[in-house]
């Protein structure tokens, strides 16, 4: 987790001191009540599908620079999921989607460093029917839509691996609205 962590008070500058807090050791204010707890970082990813297709784009930063992922990003503060998601997927490929069903919850993992942070997972369709051209943006440098056997074996994160493992193995989502 990348949370910058204080040195002083941010309510009365008083230099902060370690201290256990609700079992833990967290940055605290000898002066005054504050404490410093982490924030979670939550991220967002799709699996849009269409005529039997998963959209993979190819990452164009780090973490995990040139290899595939199902698109997605980290949510804004006071954003919903399903409206993080419609962004992502505006801003990575310039894809309107509808989003469908939570699919899954996942532990944020980066490289071999579990973070504070949750991965939702949530199942997509492009807003109209049909293999939709891409426009590559943002943090992801190509796209495309793979059939199950044509899945680059060079993916991304461990989210990606075990829902295209599923999707592979002959599972399909529901096509159950999540309320959008």
């Amino acid at each position: 987790m990348s949370q910058t962590q204080y040195k002083y008070c941010p309510l009365c500058a008083t230099p902060l001191t370690m201290r256990i807090v609700y079992g833990h050791v967290r940055p605290a204010c000898p002066a005054c009540t504050f404490v410093q707890y982490p924030d979670p970082k939550v991220a967002v990813i799709a699996m849009v599908t269409t005529e039997e297709r998963v959209l993979l784009i190819q990452r164009a930063i780090d973490p995990a620079r040139g290899l595939w992922t199902l698109p997605g990003g980290y949510m804004d503060a006071g954003e919903m999921p399903e409206a993080a998601l419609q962004r992502e997927l505006m801003e990575e490929v310039s894809l309107p989607v509808r989003v469908g069903q939570l699919l899954e919850i996942f532990p944020m993992v980066v490289g071999a460093r579990r973070s504070q942070g949750i991965v939702l997972a949530y199942h997509a369709q492009p807003a109209e029917a049909g293999l939709t051209a891409l426009t590559c943006q943002d943090d992801a440098c190509a796209a495309g839509w793979f059939l199950p056997e044509e899945i680059p074996s060079d993916l991304a994160f461990a989210s990606t691996t075990e829902l295209l493992g599923r999707w592979q193995r002959g599972w399909r989502p529901t096509e159950k609205s999540s309320g959008q």
